[in-house]
């Protein structure tokens, strides 16, 4: 759920992202130049789940021109109220909810089983529209969290593209939670990279393999030094979640 915020407290939120975007920025840009890019080849996507409708608004005034939301019922209830802004869903999909998202996603990073990504193409073709997808990488083999093993992502790629009404566009990740946080995920990242230059070689139909969407909060510097370039950032830029 959104948190439910007094308007002080909104205006708190708001300056808070005012601060942490410029830092969020710098160290996008720092990255970047690092590993040999310029900071416009790098997409920051805002993570808005809890994040109140107008703090969002906020935040796509000031520049953000992405967000991505987790939830399909959470993103419905602020659908409306939204300024215009590039719209991803990044969280756990069922099929079920798919209709929801067809027409409104411009790209559904989280797409983890075959029938997940038929069912995109199967409604994306119904209303006339393609619909742009990553393929969910299980980069650590745990078992508590979904997505494609490392080593069939190749085989699984060639099936998924030839669906009809969507468009692969590359790779999602989570690495595993290390204690060391970022300097650790580096040798995930790099796997992760590998994959995704392996997946552009493939040169699959109906696929353009531009997006290796991976880092977060804790660790984005790191996995653009690693070749990431698109970052997934919450709390960073709208501080500490609170759950309800």
């Amino acid at each position: 759920m959104t948190e439910k915020l007094s308007h002080e407290e909104i205006e708190a939120k708001k300056r808070t992202f005012d601060e942490n975007y410029k830092k969020v920025l710098y160290n996008i840009g720092d990255a970047a130049v690092k590993s040999g890019r310029r900071i416009e080849d790098i997409r920051l996507l805002a993570a808005t789940k809890t994040v109140d409708v107008s703090v969002i608004n906020h935040a796509i005034e000031s520049g953000i021109k992405l967000i991505g939301e987790n939830r399909v019922q959470e993103y419905l209830s602020k659908k409306d109220e939204l300024l215009p802004c590039e719209f991803h869903f990044i969280g756990r999909l069922q099929t079920n909810k798919v209709k929801y998202l067809i027409g409104n996603a411009v790209m559904i990073q989280s797409v983890d089983t075959i029938k997940l990504a038929q069912e995109i193409g199967r409604l994306s073709v119904k209303n006339n529209t393609n619909t742009d997808i990553l393929l969910e990488v299980n980069i650590g083999k745990e078992e508590s969290k979904a997505g494609f093993m490392p080593e069939e992502i190749m085989e699984k790629s060639h099936e998924i593209s030839e669906i009809e009404g969507i468009r692969l566009r590359g790779i999602m990740a989570i690495p595993p939670v290390c204690e060391d946080g970022g300097e650790k995920n580096r040798e995930y990242f790099r796997k992760i990279h590998k994959l995704f230059v392996d997946m552009q070689a493939q040169k699959l139909d109906n696929s353009i393999i531009d997006t290796m969407s991976v880092g977060m909060s804790d660790d984005y510097a790191e996995a653009i030094l690693e070749g990431s370039n698109m970052v997934r950032i919450g709390s960073a830029l709208f501080g500490k979640r609170i759950y309800f």
